[in-house]
Parts: structure tokens; C-alpha cells; sequence
């Protein structure tokens, strides 16, 4: 979900930004995408998607799959016409030429950062709780007699708003992100995944576990009916398999990203889609029917009961909450890092008001830019707890990011088949997405986006809000350039201007 600007040599200086080392080979590109796709998600959702479908958990995973490769081709066909670290935005100018929408597109994708990062935070606090609980700290018990915490949900709410501030912090210390450390982040999110999916299998061969015909079976809890209820759970299950996006702006460190990156991104995505619908068997082999139905009431803790209930006699569920928490909070940081450097590059380019370029003098980290998307994501959990104290907080948080990135995905879609357009039959490709792939894709990603899949109506408020703050800022940005007597007052992105690539040239 990431985006980012360079910055153009001095004229005066007469030289050139050095460029950035190519350093990513097949397994690194690999283990970054998928420790970028793993992560928060499949904690968040999978209680809320089993709600809604009961035993057919997986099928609303494999639909988000094919939805996410099919825009996954798109994001494909246009890094290698544009190997420049850019994403969304580059895309979306490339095709429009628009500003005022390539700012919108870009500041819905730093939005979609802060809603993340706040989804992760109130599930990394439930996770918390809920593993204290589990060891004999702060523990009750419900009617099932299954051990929940005694904490209110003030206290969750309390304990994700202190870890806000606590990545803020971390933020400006200037953390530097090696892909060395996120191998390690990714290895410990596919073994927490990895005992999930041990659990069910355990169940399966106890004798104890789901048939194949309960995989099958419809639980319509909602009364949706079929078509409408896949539908609700694949939009909420498409929170789970984002983040391939964030892989494009890799593009300059990585070798021969022609070759490698269509076929990394794709098994990476493949094998984050057989994980999900491997957790998502263990999830039905392990809970009755009544469990199903009721699990959505865990909102993140879902992954930790189903644990939990498949192994009562095994250590591992007091260690596993804590395995989660590690994977959710490195969901969080890295969400927060782009969101905030996000700002950042839009108030250099003057597409924001400057004083969001401010950078903290010592460190080089950019304060402004934390200081502003913290505020913003206090405000998103704070707001959500107040005003709807009985929803479901993690999954209105995690539908409004999905919401947000179905948009940016949609244009995105549309925006590759304006620029095949564009192309001369003679221009060589390195990567096409078969057909009308694209339009298939934008079409799907505006159907998710759509308000007959049974979101919160508070969704749509945030994500109007969050975006009507996007255009208050344009619009102040635009009047201080004009008082300012700067050359082009309105609000323009120079820089992405600039990106003008030759696909015939090498860019190695």
C-alpha cells in the first residue's frame, strides 16, 4: 500500500541522485511479498467471514485471491513499463494526467496505511489480553466456559492507543527497514499460521474434525442468500490479501525486475491464498456449528479460540496470542512507516501544505508527516469505540482500508487498459495481462466496493471523511502557493511528471 516520490537532481548542481542499489534476488522479492500479504488480516477477519458463511470459510479467501491476482496482472503489465518506484500514483498520472485525481488516489492509498495500521492495533490488543487471559492473568470464564479476559473494552481501546504512539515513537527514532528483518517477521507470521493449520489437521485425524460435506455447506447466518453473502465475506476477506501492491516500489532494488517480478508476485500471492484456505479448513474442522455462528463476536481473537478449543492440552495456545501479536504489530509498523513517508513525499512536491515536510533535524525522520498520520489514526479508533461502542471495531476499521484500496485498485485496473491503449502496436512489452483482464478486474474491484455488501454504514463515513481531509489540505495547499507567488500554484506532482520510461530501455 505504499507510494512514494523521487526527487529530481539540482540544475544547478548539474549532478545526478546516485540510484538505488539492486540488491533483491527471487527468495528475497519472495519472503517481502509475502510477509507483506500475511500479517494482520487473517486475524481480523476470519471470525467476521464465518458469520457470514459459516462453513464455506474458504471459498470468500479463494474469490479475494483471484480478485487480487487478477488486479495483481494489472500492477504486473505496468512495472514493467514503469520500473520506478511510484505505484498507484505513477499509474493513475501516466493514464489521466489529472492531479487533483492523482493526489486523491495517493492520499487514499496513505489513508488506507492509517486504517491498517489502526485495524492491527486493536487486534494486537485483543491478541494481548486474550493470551494474558490464557495465562491466568486477568482471566474469566463465558457461558461455553471458555477462558476469555475480564478486561473491558475500554482497556483494549486504551492499550491499542498506547501502541500508536509507541510506533509513533519508534517512527522517529528513524527505524530503518532491512528486507533481513522482514524474513525473520515473515518466517515467525508463517509459523503462527503454520500451527493453526497443525491444530485442524490434529483435529481431522482425532476423528474429530469437519466433513467434507460441512466444507460445502452454506451457513447463511444473515440470510443474505448465497450470492450476497460470498459477497460480503469476499470484500471483508480482500483486507486479508492486500499489501502485493507495496511489492512495485521494490522495483528499483530489485534484479531483473522484468523477469522476476511476474512470477514472484504471483506465487507469492498464491502461496499466501493456500495459506488462508488452509487456516480456514483448520478454523471449520475445529468449531462446531453453533462456534461458527457466534465467532464473529471474537472480532481478532478468532485465530487464538480456534487454538484454543483444538488444543486444550498443548502449551502452544499460551505462546501462540503472543505469535500473533509479533505478526500484527509488524502489520502495524510497517502500514504506519509508509503512511507517514507518504506525506511526507506529497508535502515536498507541494501537493500538501509544506509544513508536513518538516524533518526531525537529528534523526532525518519525517515528524510532521508521524505526527499528522498518528493524530489521524487516534482519531479513526477513538471515533469508532465513542461513536458505535456496540460494532465491531476491527472490522469496520479493516473495511474501510479494503474499501479505500478496492477504489485505488479499481482506477488502477482501468488506468492500465488507457495506457495499452496507448501503445504502438510495434512497442515491445515485457509483461501484458492476458486479454481483457484488466477490465474483468476493475469491474470485480468496483462490484467489492459496492454498497450492497452489507458494510457498516460508519465505513462509508470514515472513508468520506478521511478523503474530505484530503481535499480540505489540497485546497490550502493550493491558496498558499498562490500567496506565496509560487510558479504553479496549483497543487502539481513534478517529479511523477518526470518519470517518462522508455520500456525498450534496460534499467539495469
Amino acid at each position: 500500500m505504499t507510494a512514494s516520490t523521487s526527487q529530481e537532481p539540482s540544475p544547478a548542481s548539474g549532478t545526478e541522485q546516485p540510484a538505488l542499489k539492486r540488491v533483491m534476488g527471487p527468495w528475497l522479492l519472495l519472503l517481502f511479498i509475502v510477509g507483506d500479504i500475511l500479517g494482520a488480516g487473517v486475524y481480523a477477519v476470519t471470525g467476521q467471514m464465518a458469520g457470514y458463511v459459516g462453513g464455506m470459510l474458504w471459498l470468500p479467501f479463494l474469490c479475494a485471491f483471484v480478485v487480487a491476482a487478477m488486479t495483481a496482472l494489472s500492477y504486473l503489465e505496468l512495472v514493467t513499463k514503469y520500473p520506478q518506484a511510484a505505484g498507484a500514483a505513477l499509474y493513475t498520472h501516466k493514464a489521466f494526467g489529472i492531479h487533483f485525481l492523482t493526489f486523491m488516489v495517493t492520499f487514499a492509498v496513505a489513508c488506507s496505511g492509517i486504517t491498517s495500521a489502526s485495524t492491527s492495533a486493536n487486534t494486537l490488543a485483543q491478541n494481548f489480553f486474550q493470551g494474558m487471559a490464557l495465562n491466568g492473568v486477568w482471566e474469566t470464564v463465558d457461558e461455553t466456559g471458555a477462558t476469555i479476559s475480564s478486561v473491558d473494552s475500554g482497556m483494549v481501546t486504551a492499550v491499542a492507543l498506547g501502541f500508536m504512539v509507541l510506533l509513533a515513537v519508534i517512527n522517529l527514532r528513524g527505524v530503518g527497514e532491512s528486507v533481513k528483518f522482514n524474513i525473520l517477521l515473515t518466517l515467525v507470521e508463517i509459523v503462527a499460521l503454520t500451527i493453526v493449520i497443525g491444530v485442524g489437521f490434529a483435529v481431522v485425524l482425532r476423528g474429530d474434525g469437519a466433513s467434507a460435506s460441512e466444507l460445502f455447506s452454506l451457513d447463511d447466518y444473515q440470510d443474505m442468500g448465497l450470492l450476497f453473502a460470498v459477497t460480503a465475506a469476499t470484500s471483508i476477506a480482500f483486507f486479508a490479501m492486500v499489501g502485493f501492491e507495496d511489492s512495485v516500489n521494490m522495483v528499483e532494488e530489485t534484479k531483473d525486475p522484468e523477469r522476476l517480478f511476474p512470477r514472484t508476485m504471483l506465487l507469492g500471492l498464491g502461496i499466501a491464498a493456500v495459506l488462508y484456505i488452509m487456516v480456514a479448513i483448520s478454523v471449520v474442522s475445529v468449531l462446531t456449528e453453533d462456534q461458527l455462528k457466534t465467532i464473529y463476536e471474537e472480532e481478532g481473537r478468532a485465530l487464538i479460540s480456534v487454538v484454543s478449543i483444538g488444543a486444550p492440552d498443548f502449551p502452544i495456545d499460551k505462546i501462540f496470542p503472543f505469535l500473533a501479536v509479533f505478526a500484527v504489530a509488524n502489520t502495524a509498523l510497517i502500514n504506519m512507516l509508509m503512511a507517514s513517508r507518504l506525506v511526507y513525499g506529497m508535502a515536498k512536491q507541494r501537493v500538501l501544505p509544506q509544513q508536513l515536510a518538516a524533518v526531525l533535524p537529528g534523526r532525518r525522520s519525517p515528524w510532521a508527516g508521524i505526527v499528522f498520520t498518528t493524530l489521524l489514526a487516534l482519531g479513526l479508533i477513538l471515533y469508532l469505540r465513542l461513536a458505535n461502542p456496540e460494532g465491531n471495531v476491527v472490522t469496520n476499521l479493516s473495511s474501510v482500508t479494503a474499501f479505500l484500496l478496492l477504489c485505488v485498485f479499481t482506477i488502477v485496473n482501468v488506468a492500465c487498459l488507457v495506457l495499452r491503449g496507448q501503445r504502438g502496436a510495434d512497442t515491445p512489452s515485457f509483461f501484458t495481462s492476458p486479454g481483457l483482464t484488466p477490465l474483468a478486474a476493475a469491474i470485480l474491484c468496483a462490484y467489492l466496493a459496492g454498497p450492497w455488501v452489507d458494510r457498516d454504514p460508519i465505513v462509508y463515513k470514515i472513508a468520506g471523511a478521511l478523503l474530505a481531509i484530503g481535499v480540505v489540505l489540497w485546497v490550502v495547499t493550493f491558496l498558499v502557493n498562490r500567496a506565496s507567488n509560487v510558479e504553479d500554484a496549483d497543487p502539481r506532482f513534478v517529479d511523477i511528471e518526470r518519470m517518462d520510461i522508455d520500456p525498450t530501455d534496460d534499467p539495469r
